[in-house]
């Protein structure tokens, strides 16, 4: 492989300049719908030869001294995070059975160690619904450790929890570990009264665990060779017996999933594409019975289903996007039916253009109904009585901007709701709600050390105008002494697939670009779900170029507004997002300072024409079938940022990816650096950053992703001139 290296030449700044890695071409022809293309670094995707792991290394060392001069910044970036983190915290305590169970962080220690405590037997009513008021530095009386994951993580370089699932009496946890970042899990089982790990072991599973009510059997979940959870199998406690396959799933188009119902009384394997559902039920005191469809499969129809009693009845909630009163139902509608006859459905929630139902779940005395409207989250509580439903009441909050969802609420009896409530500028709080009067108690705010005051911030929401004339909304949040008239360094970040809503939430280590002046948006594309399901209809398949034409339109809207300007914007999106700035990149350069990416999707229509790589089949429901449609194929091609590399000036790139990434491979921003460096014009730096044990997620451990994160704000408060405010 050629590979120029060495020192050549050194800036102003007095940094070594090491010349850039220069990729070897091989050429690789693909031919498809006549179309006839040439890869000169498909090589690339051979992990296993030595050539390429040198040229990733490679790639490494020069990243590493072209941002060699930001050693100090990272470090008090590192340190600001830190210092604002309470390290030795514990979450609120949720109960479930005899006992309150949370988790504990320790000053020091990368992973969180997961605990419980037994429930005060002197108190009745709401208060034994009221969580005890631990303290982060004391020790807790009765306090069980049930799994530190940094005793789990000694040894290795990644850790990932994956099943942390207990058994209905408390005295089992079900639990995975992935220690390489491929997310193929050990599936273990620990007796919680004496401590002790059963011989049990599993390997090769998918994150998940669900018990029986009866806490002898366990369903899991494995993948196939292009990791897509296919079988559901049947495992019981202590036996040496061969585990049973309960379900598998042909279609390479639906991925399976199992779990229980809210009250327990049902397990249900869910069979979904991109565009169609199926569920299969079973009851949970029966786990050796056999699983019944509820509703059968129909093309184009999504549906999700969930217990409850109703008037004393038992009755499945079914919220679906059918065709409702010949109309049909694209943001879902709610309908309850019999057990006995789940087609039998009478309609509760009609279809509303304006709000998208996304989440039911059922308790004894009420339901939640989890929705989005005017692109924020909303929770309404509706109460169940005698003869049926009650009246319902949506929980408001005076923030203009906002995320509410639900929290840790395990009990299918239970007379608060845990929620959680956050913003831009709010840091997470937990709270409990009381639906028999209404209240809503606070629990615990998110510790922000270091003098942190939200009145010193605000975050407000704008509109930019796309091609085709929809108002696009953009969030935004700074400092309010950077909200002077002149123009301001700003990283606009978008990811805009998948239906993937980009909500307002509460990060410490943000506070070190907007305390530097830095205005933070977020572009809420189409392709992403914040706008209902239609807003993501017109974000894939043949219309996918409104993501990357919405996103250019937020970035002009927020130049011709003096916000920022185009010599101090970067653009930042991660694996689908990837292919969002990746595309950008190509079509409107000029807008950027730089190109921030995380395991970036840069070379879809390779990964998408070829069956046999992880999850491509399920995705032709997202992107198209490029195999079997020449339109698709034509479509992708022209978006595609690998293909689509020109010989023009890019701004600044940095692209950072992992080695054992089992959904976007690594292979894709190494060929996309690659071409760049030997096509692109201009000396704004490209660098490509590759982790080399880890996966999609990035690095493992809360200091190592710490540094992680102080080394991307480095580079981009380099980019747009802050490096030394």
């Amino acid at each position: 492989m050629a590979l120029d290296s060495g020192t050549i030449s050194e800036p102003g700044n007095g940094t070594p300049v090491v010349a850039a890695p220069i990729a070897k071409t091989v050429p690789t022809e693909r031919v498809h719908h006549g179309d006839l293309f040439v890869d000169e670094y498909e090589w690339l995707r051979d992990k296993e030869n030595p050539d390429v792991i040198a040229h990733l290394e490679a790639e490494n060392a020069y990243t590493e001294a072209r941002t060699a001069h930001l050693d100090t910044l990272r470090d008090a970036i590192f340190d600001e995070i830190k210092a604002r983190t309470q390290e030795t915290d514990l979450s609120v305590p949720s109960r479930m059975g005899d006992y309150w169970y949370y988790s504990r962080s320790f000053e020091g220690k990368q992973y969180g160690v997961h605990c419980r405590c037994p429930i005060a037997s002197d108190v009745e009513g709401i208060d034994a619904w009221t969580p005890p008021q631990l303290e982060a530095g004391t020790e807790v009386p009765g306090e069980q450790v049930l799994l530190d994951s940094n005793v789990l993580a000694e040894g290795h370089d990644f850790f990932s929890l994956g099943a942390y699932s207990f058994s209905h009496d408390g005295n089992w946890l079900a639990y995975s570990v992935d220690n390489v970042g491929d997310e193929r899990y050990v599936l273990r089982f620990k007796d919680l009264r004496t401590g002790e790990l059963l011989g049990d072991e599993i390997a090769g599973t998918a994150p998940g665990a669900t018990w029986s009510l009866d806490g002898t059997h366990v369903f899991y979940q494995t993948v196939d060779e292009s990791w897509r959870p296919d079988t559901v199998w049947r495992h019981r406690l202590g036996s040496t017996e061969p585990d049973v396959k309960v379900f598998h799933e042909p279609d390479e188009r639906y991925w399976v999933s199992i779990g229980a119902t809210r009250s327990e009384k049902y397990l249900m394997i869910s069979v979904n594409s991109k565009i169609t559902s199926e569920a299969l039920v079973l009851e949970s005191d029966d786990p050796e019975g056999e699983f019944r469809v509820l509703l059968p499969r129909r093309e184009g129809v999504e549906y999700s289903a969930e217990h409850a009693v109703i008037g004393g009845e038992d009755r499945f909630l079914i919220w679906h996007n059918g065709v409702v009163d010949g109309v049909k139902a694209e943001n879902f509608v709610l309908a309850d039916a019999p057990v006995d006859d789940p087609s039998n459905m009478t309609l509760l929630l009609g279809h509303r253009d304006d709000v998208r139902l996304e989440e039911v779940d059922p308790f004894r005395d009420h339901l939640v109904l989890s929705y989005r409207r005017e692109a924020l989250t909303r929770i309404a509580v509706w109460p169940l009585t005698e003869s049926g439903y009650g009246e319902r009441r949506e929980l408001a909050f005076d923030l203009e901007l906002f995320a509410v969802g639900m929290g840790s609420n395990p009990e299918w009896a239970q007379p608060t709701l845990r929620i959680g409530l956050t913003s831009f500028i709010t840091p997470m709080r937990v709270f409990d709600y009381v639906p028999a009067t209404g209240d809503l108690l606070l629990r615990k705010e998110q510790p922000v050390l270091g003098g942190f005051d939200a009145n010193d911030y605000e975050q407000h929401r704008d509109w930019a105008m796309a091609e085709d004339g929809t108002r696009i909304p953009i969030s935004l949040v700074r400092k309010k002494d950077a909200a002077a008239d002149a123009p301001k360094p700003l990283l606009l970040y978008g990811y805009g697939s998948y239906e993937a809503s980009i909500d307002p939430s509460f990060s410490v280590s943000s506070l070190s670009l907007l305390d530097r002046g830095m205005v933070f948006a977020v572009a809420h594309v189409r392709g992403g779900g914040e706008m209902g399901r239609l807003w993501y209809e017109n974000g894939k398949t043949l219309t996918k170029r409104n993501t990357f034409t919405d996103f250019v339109s937020c970035a002009r809207h927020l130049v011709d507004t003096g916000i920022t300007a185009a010599d101090r914007m970067v653009a930042d999106g991660g694996s689908a997002g990837g292919l969002l700035v990746g595309t950008v990149a190509n079509l409107a350069p000029e807008l950027f300072a730089g190109i921030l990416t995380n395991v970036p999707f840069v070379d879809p229509l390779t990964s998408i024409l070829d069956p046999s790589l992880p999850l491509t089949v399920i995705e032709w429901d997202e992107w198209g079938n490029p195999l079997a449609d020449k339109d698709v194929y034509e479509y992708m091609k022209s978006y595609s940022p690998y293909e689509n590399v020109v010989s023009k000036d890019y701004p600044a790139i940095l692209a950072i990816t992992s080695l054992n990434d089992t959904r976007v491979l690594y292979v894709e921003p190494a060929k996309w650096v690659a071409k760049l460096r030997a096509t692109k014009t201009g000396d704004a730096p490209l660098l490509l950053k590759t982790e080399m044990s880890a996966g999609h997620g990035g690095v493992s451990g809360r200091y190592e992703k710490w540094k992680e994160v102080a080394f991307e704000y480095a580079w981009v408060l380099d980019t747009v001139g802050l490096a030394g405010a």
